[in-house]
């Protein structure tokens, strides 16, 4: 029972660590506005950008994938090592086989609803791509690096943030398909990504209307 509380805390650390209101507190610290009420309204490193400015943004942007990383990375390191201390018994007796994969796999679902659904902002947030790049870099560094590197290519290309991410996101879970993990990595990669796509149904809408704007472009 008390392996179980304890990894029911450690999911919810992993919410609050996604959590976070990056954006949101940049723009309450340096220029003293909700940047919810700005811009495309969103709390990601894109509206930062467009908001605050090109480093305020990369500040953002490098909090929010480190927020990604450092929930799955506690959340196994709190169901291998802090919980089995909890109920005195070693990893192999205190932690049923191969429940690490799905601790991990809740914990950045966790994450990324943290993030899109933050609890400091009446459950609003982002779209939770640059948490999620976290959450894929630290469950499989492959995989994310492998999304990484088609949003970089088609931003570069497209200039367009959204349609970056949400191609990162069919590219992540494509790779976690075909390279070797977990089902509960496979699972959570598919879920995460799918999330991400579903966090840009008005990004889509513009896109097939072709009014979605570039980077240097106003939002509507």
């Amino acid at each position: 029972m008390a392996y179980w509380a304890a990894n029911a805390v450690g999911l919810a650390i992993a919410y609050l660590l996604g959590s976070i209101p990056t954006g949101y507190l940049a723009g309450r610290l340096l220029k003293g506005i909700d940047i919810r009420e700005h811009g495309s309204k969103s709390t990601g490193a894109t509206n930062v950008l467009r908001t605050l400015g090109k480093w305020p943004a990369l500040a953002v942007l490098l909090v929010d994938v480190l927020k990604g990383v450092t929930a799955v990375v506690f959340a196994r390191w709190w169901s291998i090592g802090f919980s089995s201390w909890l109920v005195g018994s070693s990893p192999s007796t205190a932690e049923p086989q191969g429940l690490e994969f799905w601790i991990v796999c809740l914990a950045g679902l966790a994450a990324l609803s943290g993030h899109g659904r933050s609890i400091w902002l009446n459950f609003t947030g982002g779209k939770s791509a640059a948490t999620g790049l976290g959450v894929l870099l630290a469950v499989s560094w492959p995989v994310g690096l492998g999304a990484a590197g088609v949003f970089g290519l088609t931003l570069a290309s497209s200039r367009i943030v959204s349609l970056s991410s949400m191609l990162a996101a069919l590219m992540a879970i494509a790779l976690v398909c075909v390279l070797e993990q977990p089902l509960p990595y496979r699972l959570l990669v598919i879920a995460g990504g799918m999330y991400v796509i579903a966090r840009h149904r008005a990004n889509i809408q513009r896109l097939l209307s072709g009014t979605e704007p570039r980077l240097g472009q106003s939002s509507f």
